[in-house]
């Protein structure tokens, strides 16, 4: 069994899509159909480490970064990502979630670094040979990002961060962290938020003195996640990406690139239940039949397919329209927000298709329901996407 890939077909895509999507197809047949799916964290962080490695060889993270610092195309394309996403999601969610986080943890320093940070770090990613991580979040700052305190103040030659960071991917095992913290109080508005401004984006490496992995997080999809602490950690000036105050600017231009790509990686998991419902109930025996004989099995089968491809049409729509220079903030929303919820649905018909095997473990299905569950939250949760849908469509 192999992920479709008729989509393909479609007028959103050109040669060098249909090649990628074939590549990485071909890397899930060799590297990936019947791998082990380890939740102990040693053995997590060893595997992120070796897919890292085996993505580089193939070729496909050269699509994480441009064609100038080592990447496979000009610029870094939208519909690339969400293809590469899919497929590998069909396949292996932690393939799936190494790639996004060699795009989504450089993708400030192809946006807005200087030629000599790009040239430092972005090749290696783009071979596989340094894991990057994005370094946003914090306790207080998850949705809004804008209430972030992690402070920056300049000694020197010298940045000197002080903070916490939590929820970071990658967090224990990167070689560097795009980092964004406040070298400037933001201001308070009237209605009590604070502004986006003075908030700035360094790389910061674990080797920096007074950076500390405070703890490992562990999530029921086990992926390197870790809490960071900022004491006094000392960051030479020259590892500012941008000016200073444009942090939040880069953030949000790095989060429009690969929003998008959430919903691809969504769709991967729906599409791999659809499969696998698929396959389990032509076989199951019941009441004399097989549980594919029944009307109750085929509604939920058309409703399960049927909601994968309107999510899969506007998913890349979204993409389409971003690598044409259009606006998508309602169209990527729109996306997230289908593709996630309706990906969630799609998996829980079918666990329960399965019934007990569903919810055993080391069932597909059963780690497709774990693995769906934190895309509905990150990189702005469903609540968030609605509001950006509604605020575009009343201004």
């Amino acid at each position: 069994m192999a992920p479709s890939l008729e989509h393909l077909c479609w007028p959103f895509f050109d040669a060098p899509h249909r090649a990628l999507a074939e590549a990485a197809c071909a890397f899930g047949e060799r590297h990936l159909a019947g791998a082990a799916h380890p939740r102990d964290e040693a053995a997590v962080d060893e595997r992120c480490r070796q897919l890292v490695r085996s993505l580089g060889a193939a070729g496909i993270t050269r699509y994480c970064v441009r064609e100038i610092d080592g990447g496979a195309l000009p610029e870094l394309d939208a519909r690339a990502l969400c293809l590469a996403r899919e497929t590998l999601a069909w396949w292996d969610g932690l393939a799936d979630f190494v790639f996004a986080m060699q795009g989504l943890g450089s993708g400030a320093l192809s946006i807005a670094g200087s030629a000599e940070l790009r040239r430092s770090y972005l090749p290696r990613v783009a071979r596989g040979e340094a894991i990057a991580a994005f370094a946003l979040s914090e306790p207080d700052a998850g949705s809004d990002v804008a209430a972030l305190s992690c402070a920056a103040r300049r000694e020197g030659g010298h940045y000197v961060l002080e903070g916490t960071k939590t929820w970071i991917s990658n967090g224990g095992i990167a070689d560097f962290y795009c980092l964004f913290a406040r070298t400037s109080p933001g201001v308070r508005r009237a209605d009590g938020s604070i502004g986006a401004q003075g908030i700035s984006a360094f790389v910061v490496e674990p080797s920096d003195p007074g950076f500390h992995i405070e703890a490992r997080i562990a999530v029921i999809a086990p992926h390197p996640l870790a809490r960071l602490r900022l004491a006094s950690c000392r960051v030479p000036a020259a590892r500012l990406i941008g000016a200073e105050g444009e942090g939040f600017k880069i953030a949000m231009r790095t989060l429009d690139i690969f929003r998008t790509s959430v919903a691809a990686a969504a769709l991967g998991f729906a599409r791999r239940a659809l499969d696998e419902a698929l396959g389990h109930v032509r076989r199951r025996a019941m009441f004399g039949k097989v549980l594919a004989d029944f009307q109750l099995t085929q509604a939920a089968l058309a409703d399960m397919v049927s909601g994968i491809e309107a999510a899969q049409l506007l998913t890349y729509r979204a993409a389409w329209l971003r690598d044409r220079g259009e606006a998508v903030t309602r169209a990527a929303a729109m996306a997230k927000l289908a593709a996630t919820e309706t990906a969630q649905a799609v998996i829980d018909r079918a666990v329960q298709m399965f019934g007990g095997r569903g919810v055993t473990s080391g069932e597909v299905v059963e780690r497709l329901y774990r693995e769906i569950r934190a895309l509905r939250i990150y990189e702005g949760a469903s609540e968030v996407q609605k509001l950006l849908i509604a605020r575009d469509l009343l201004k």
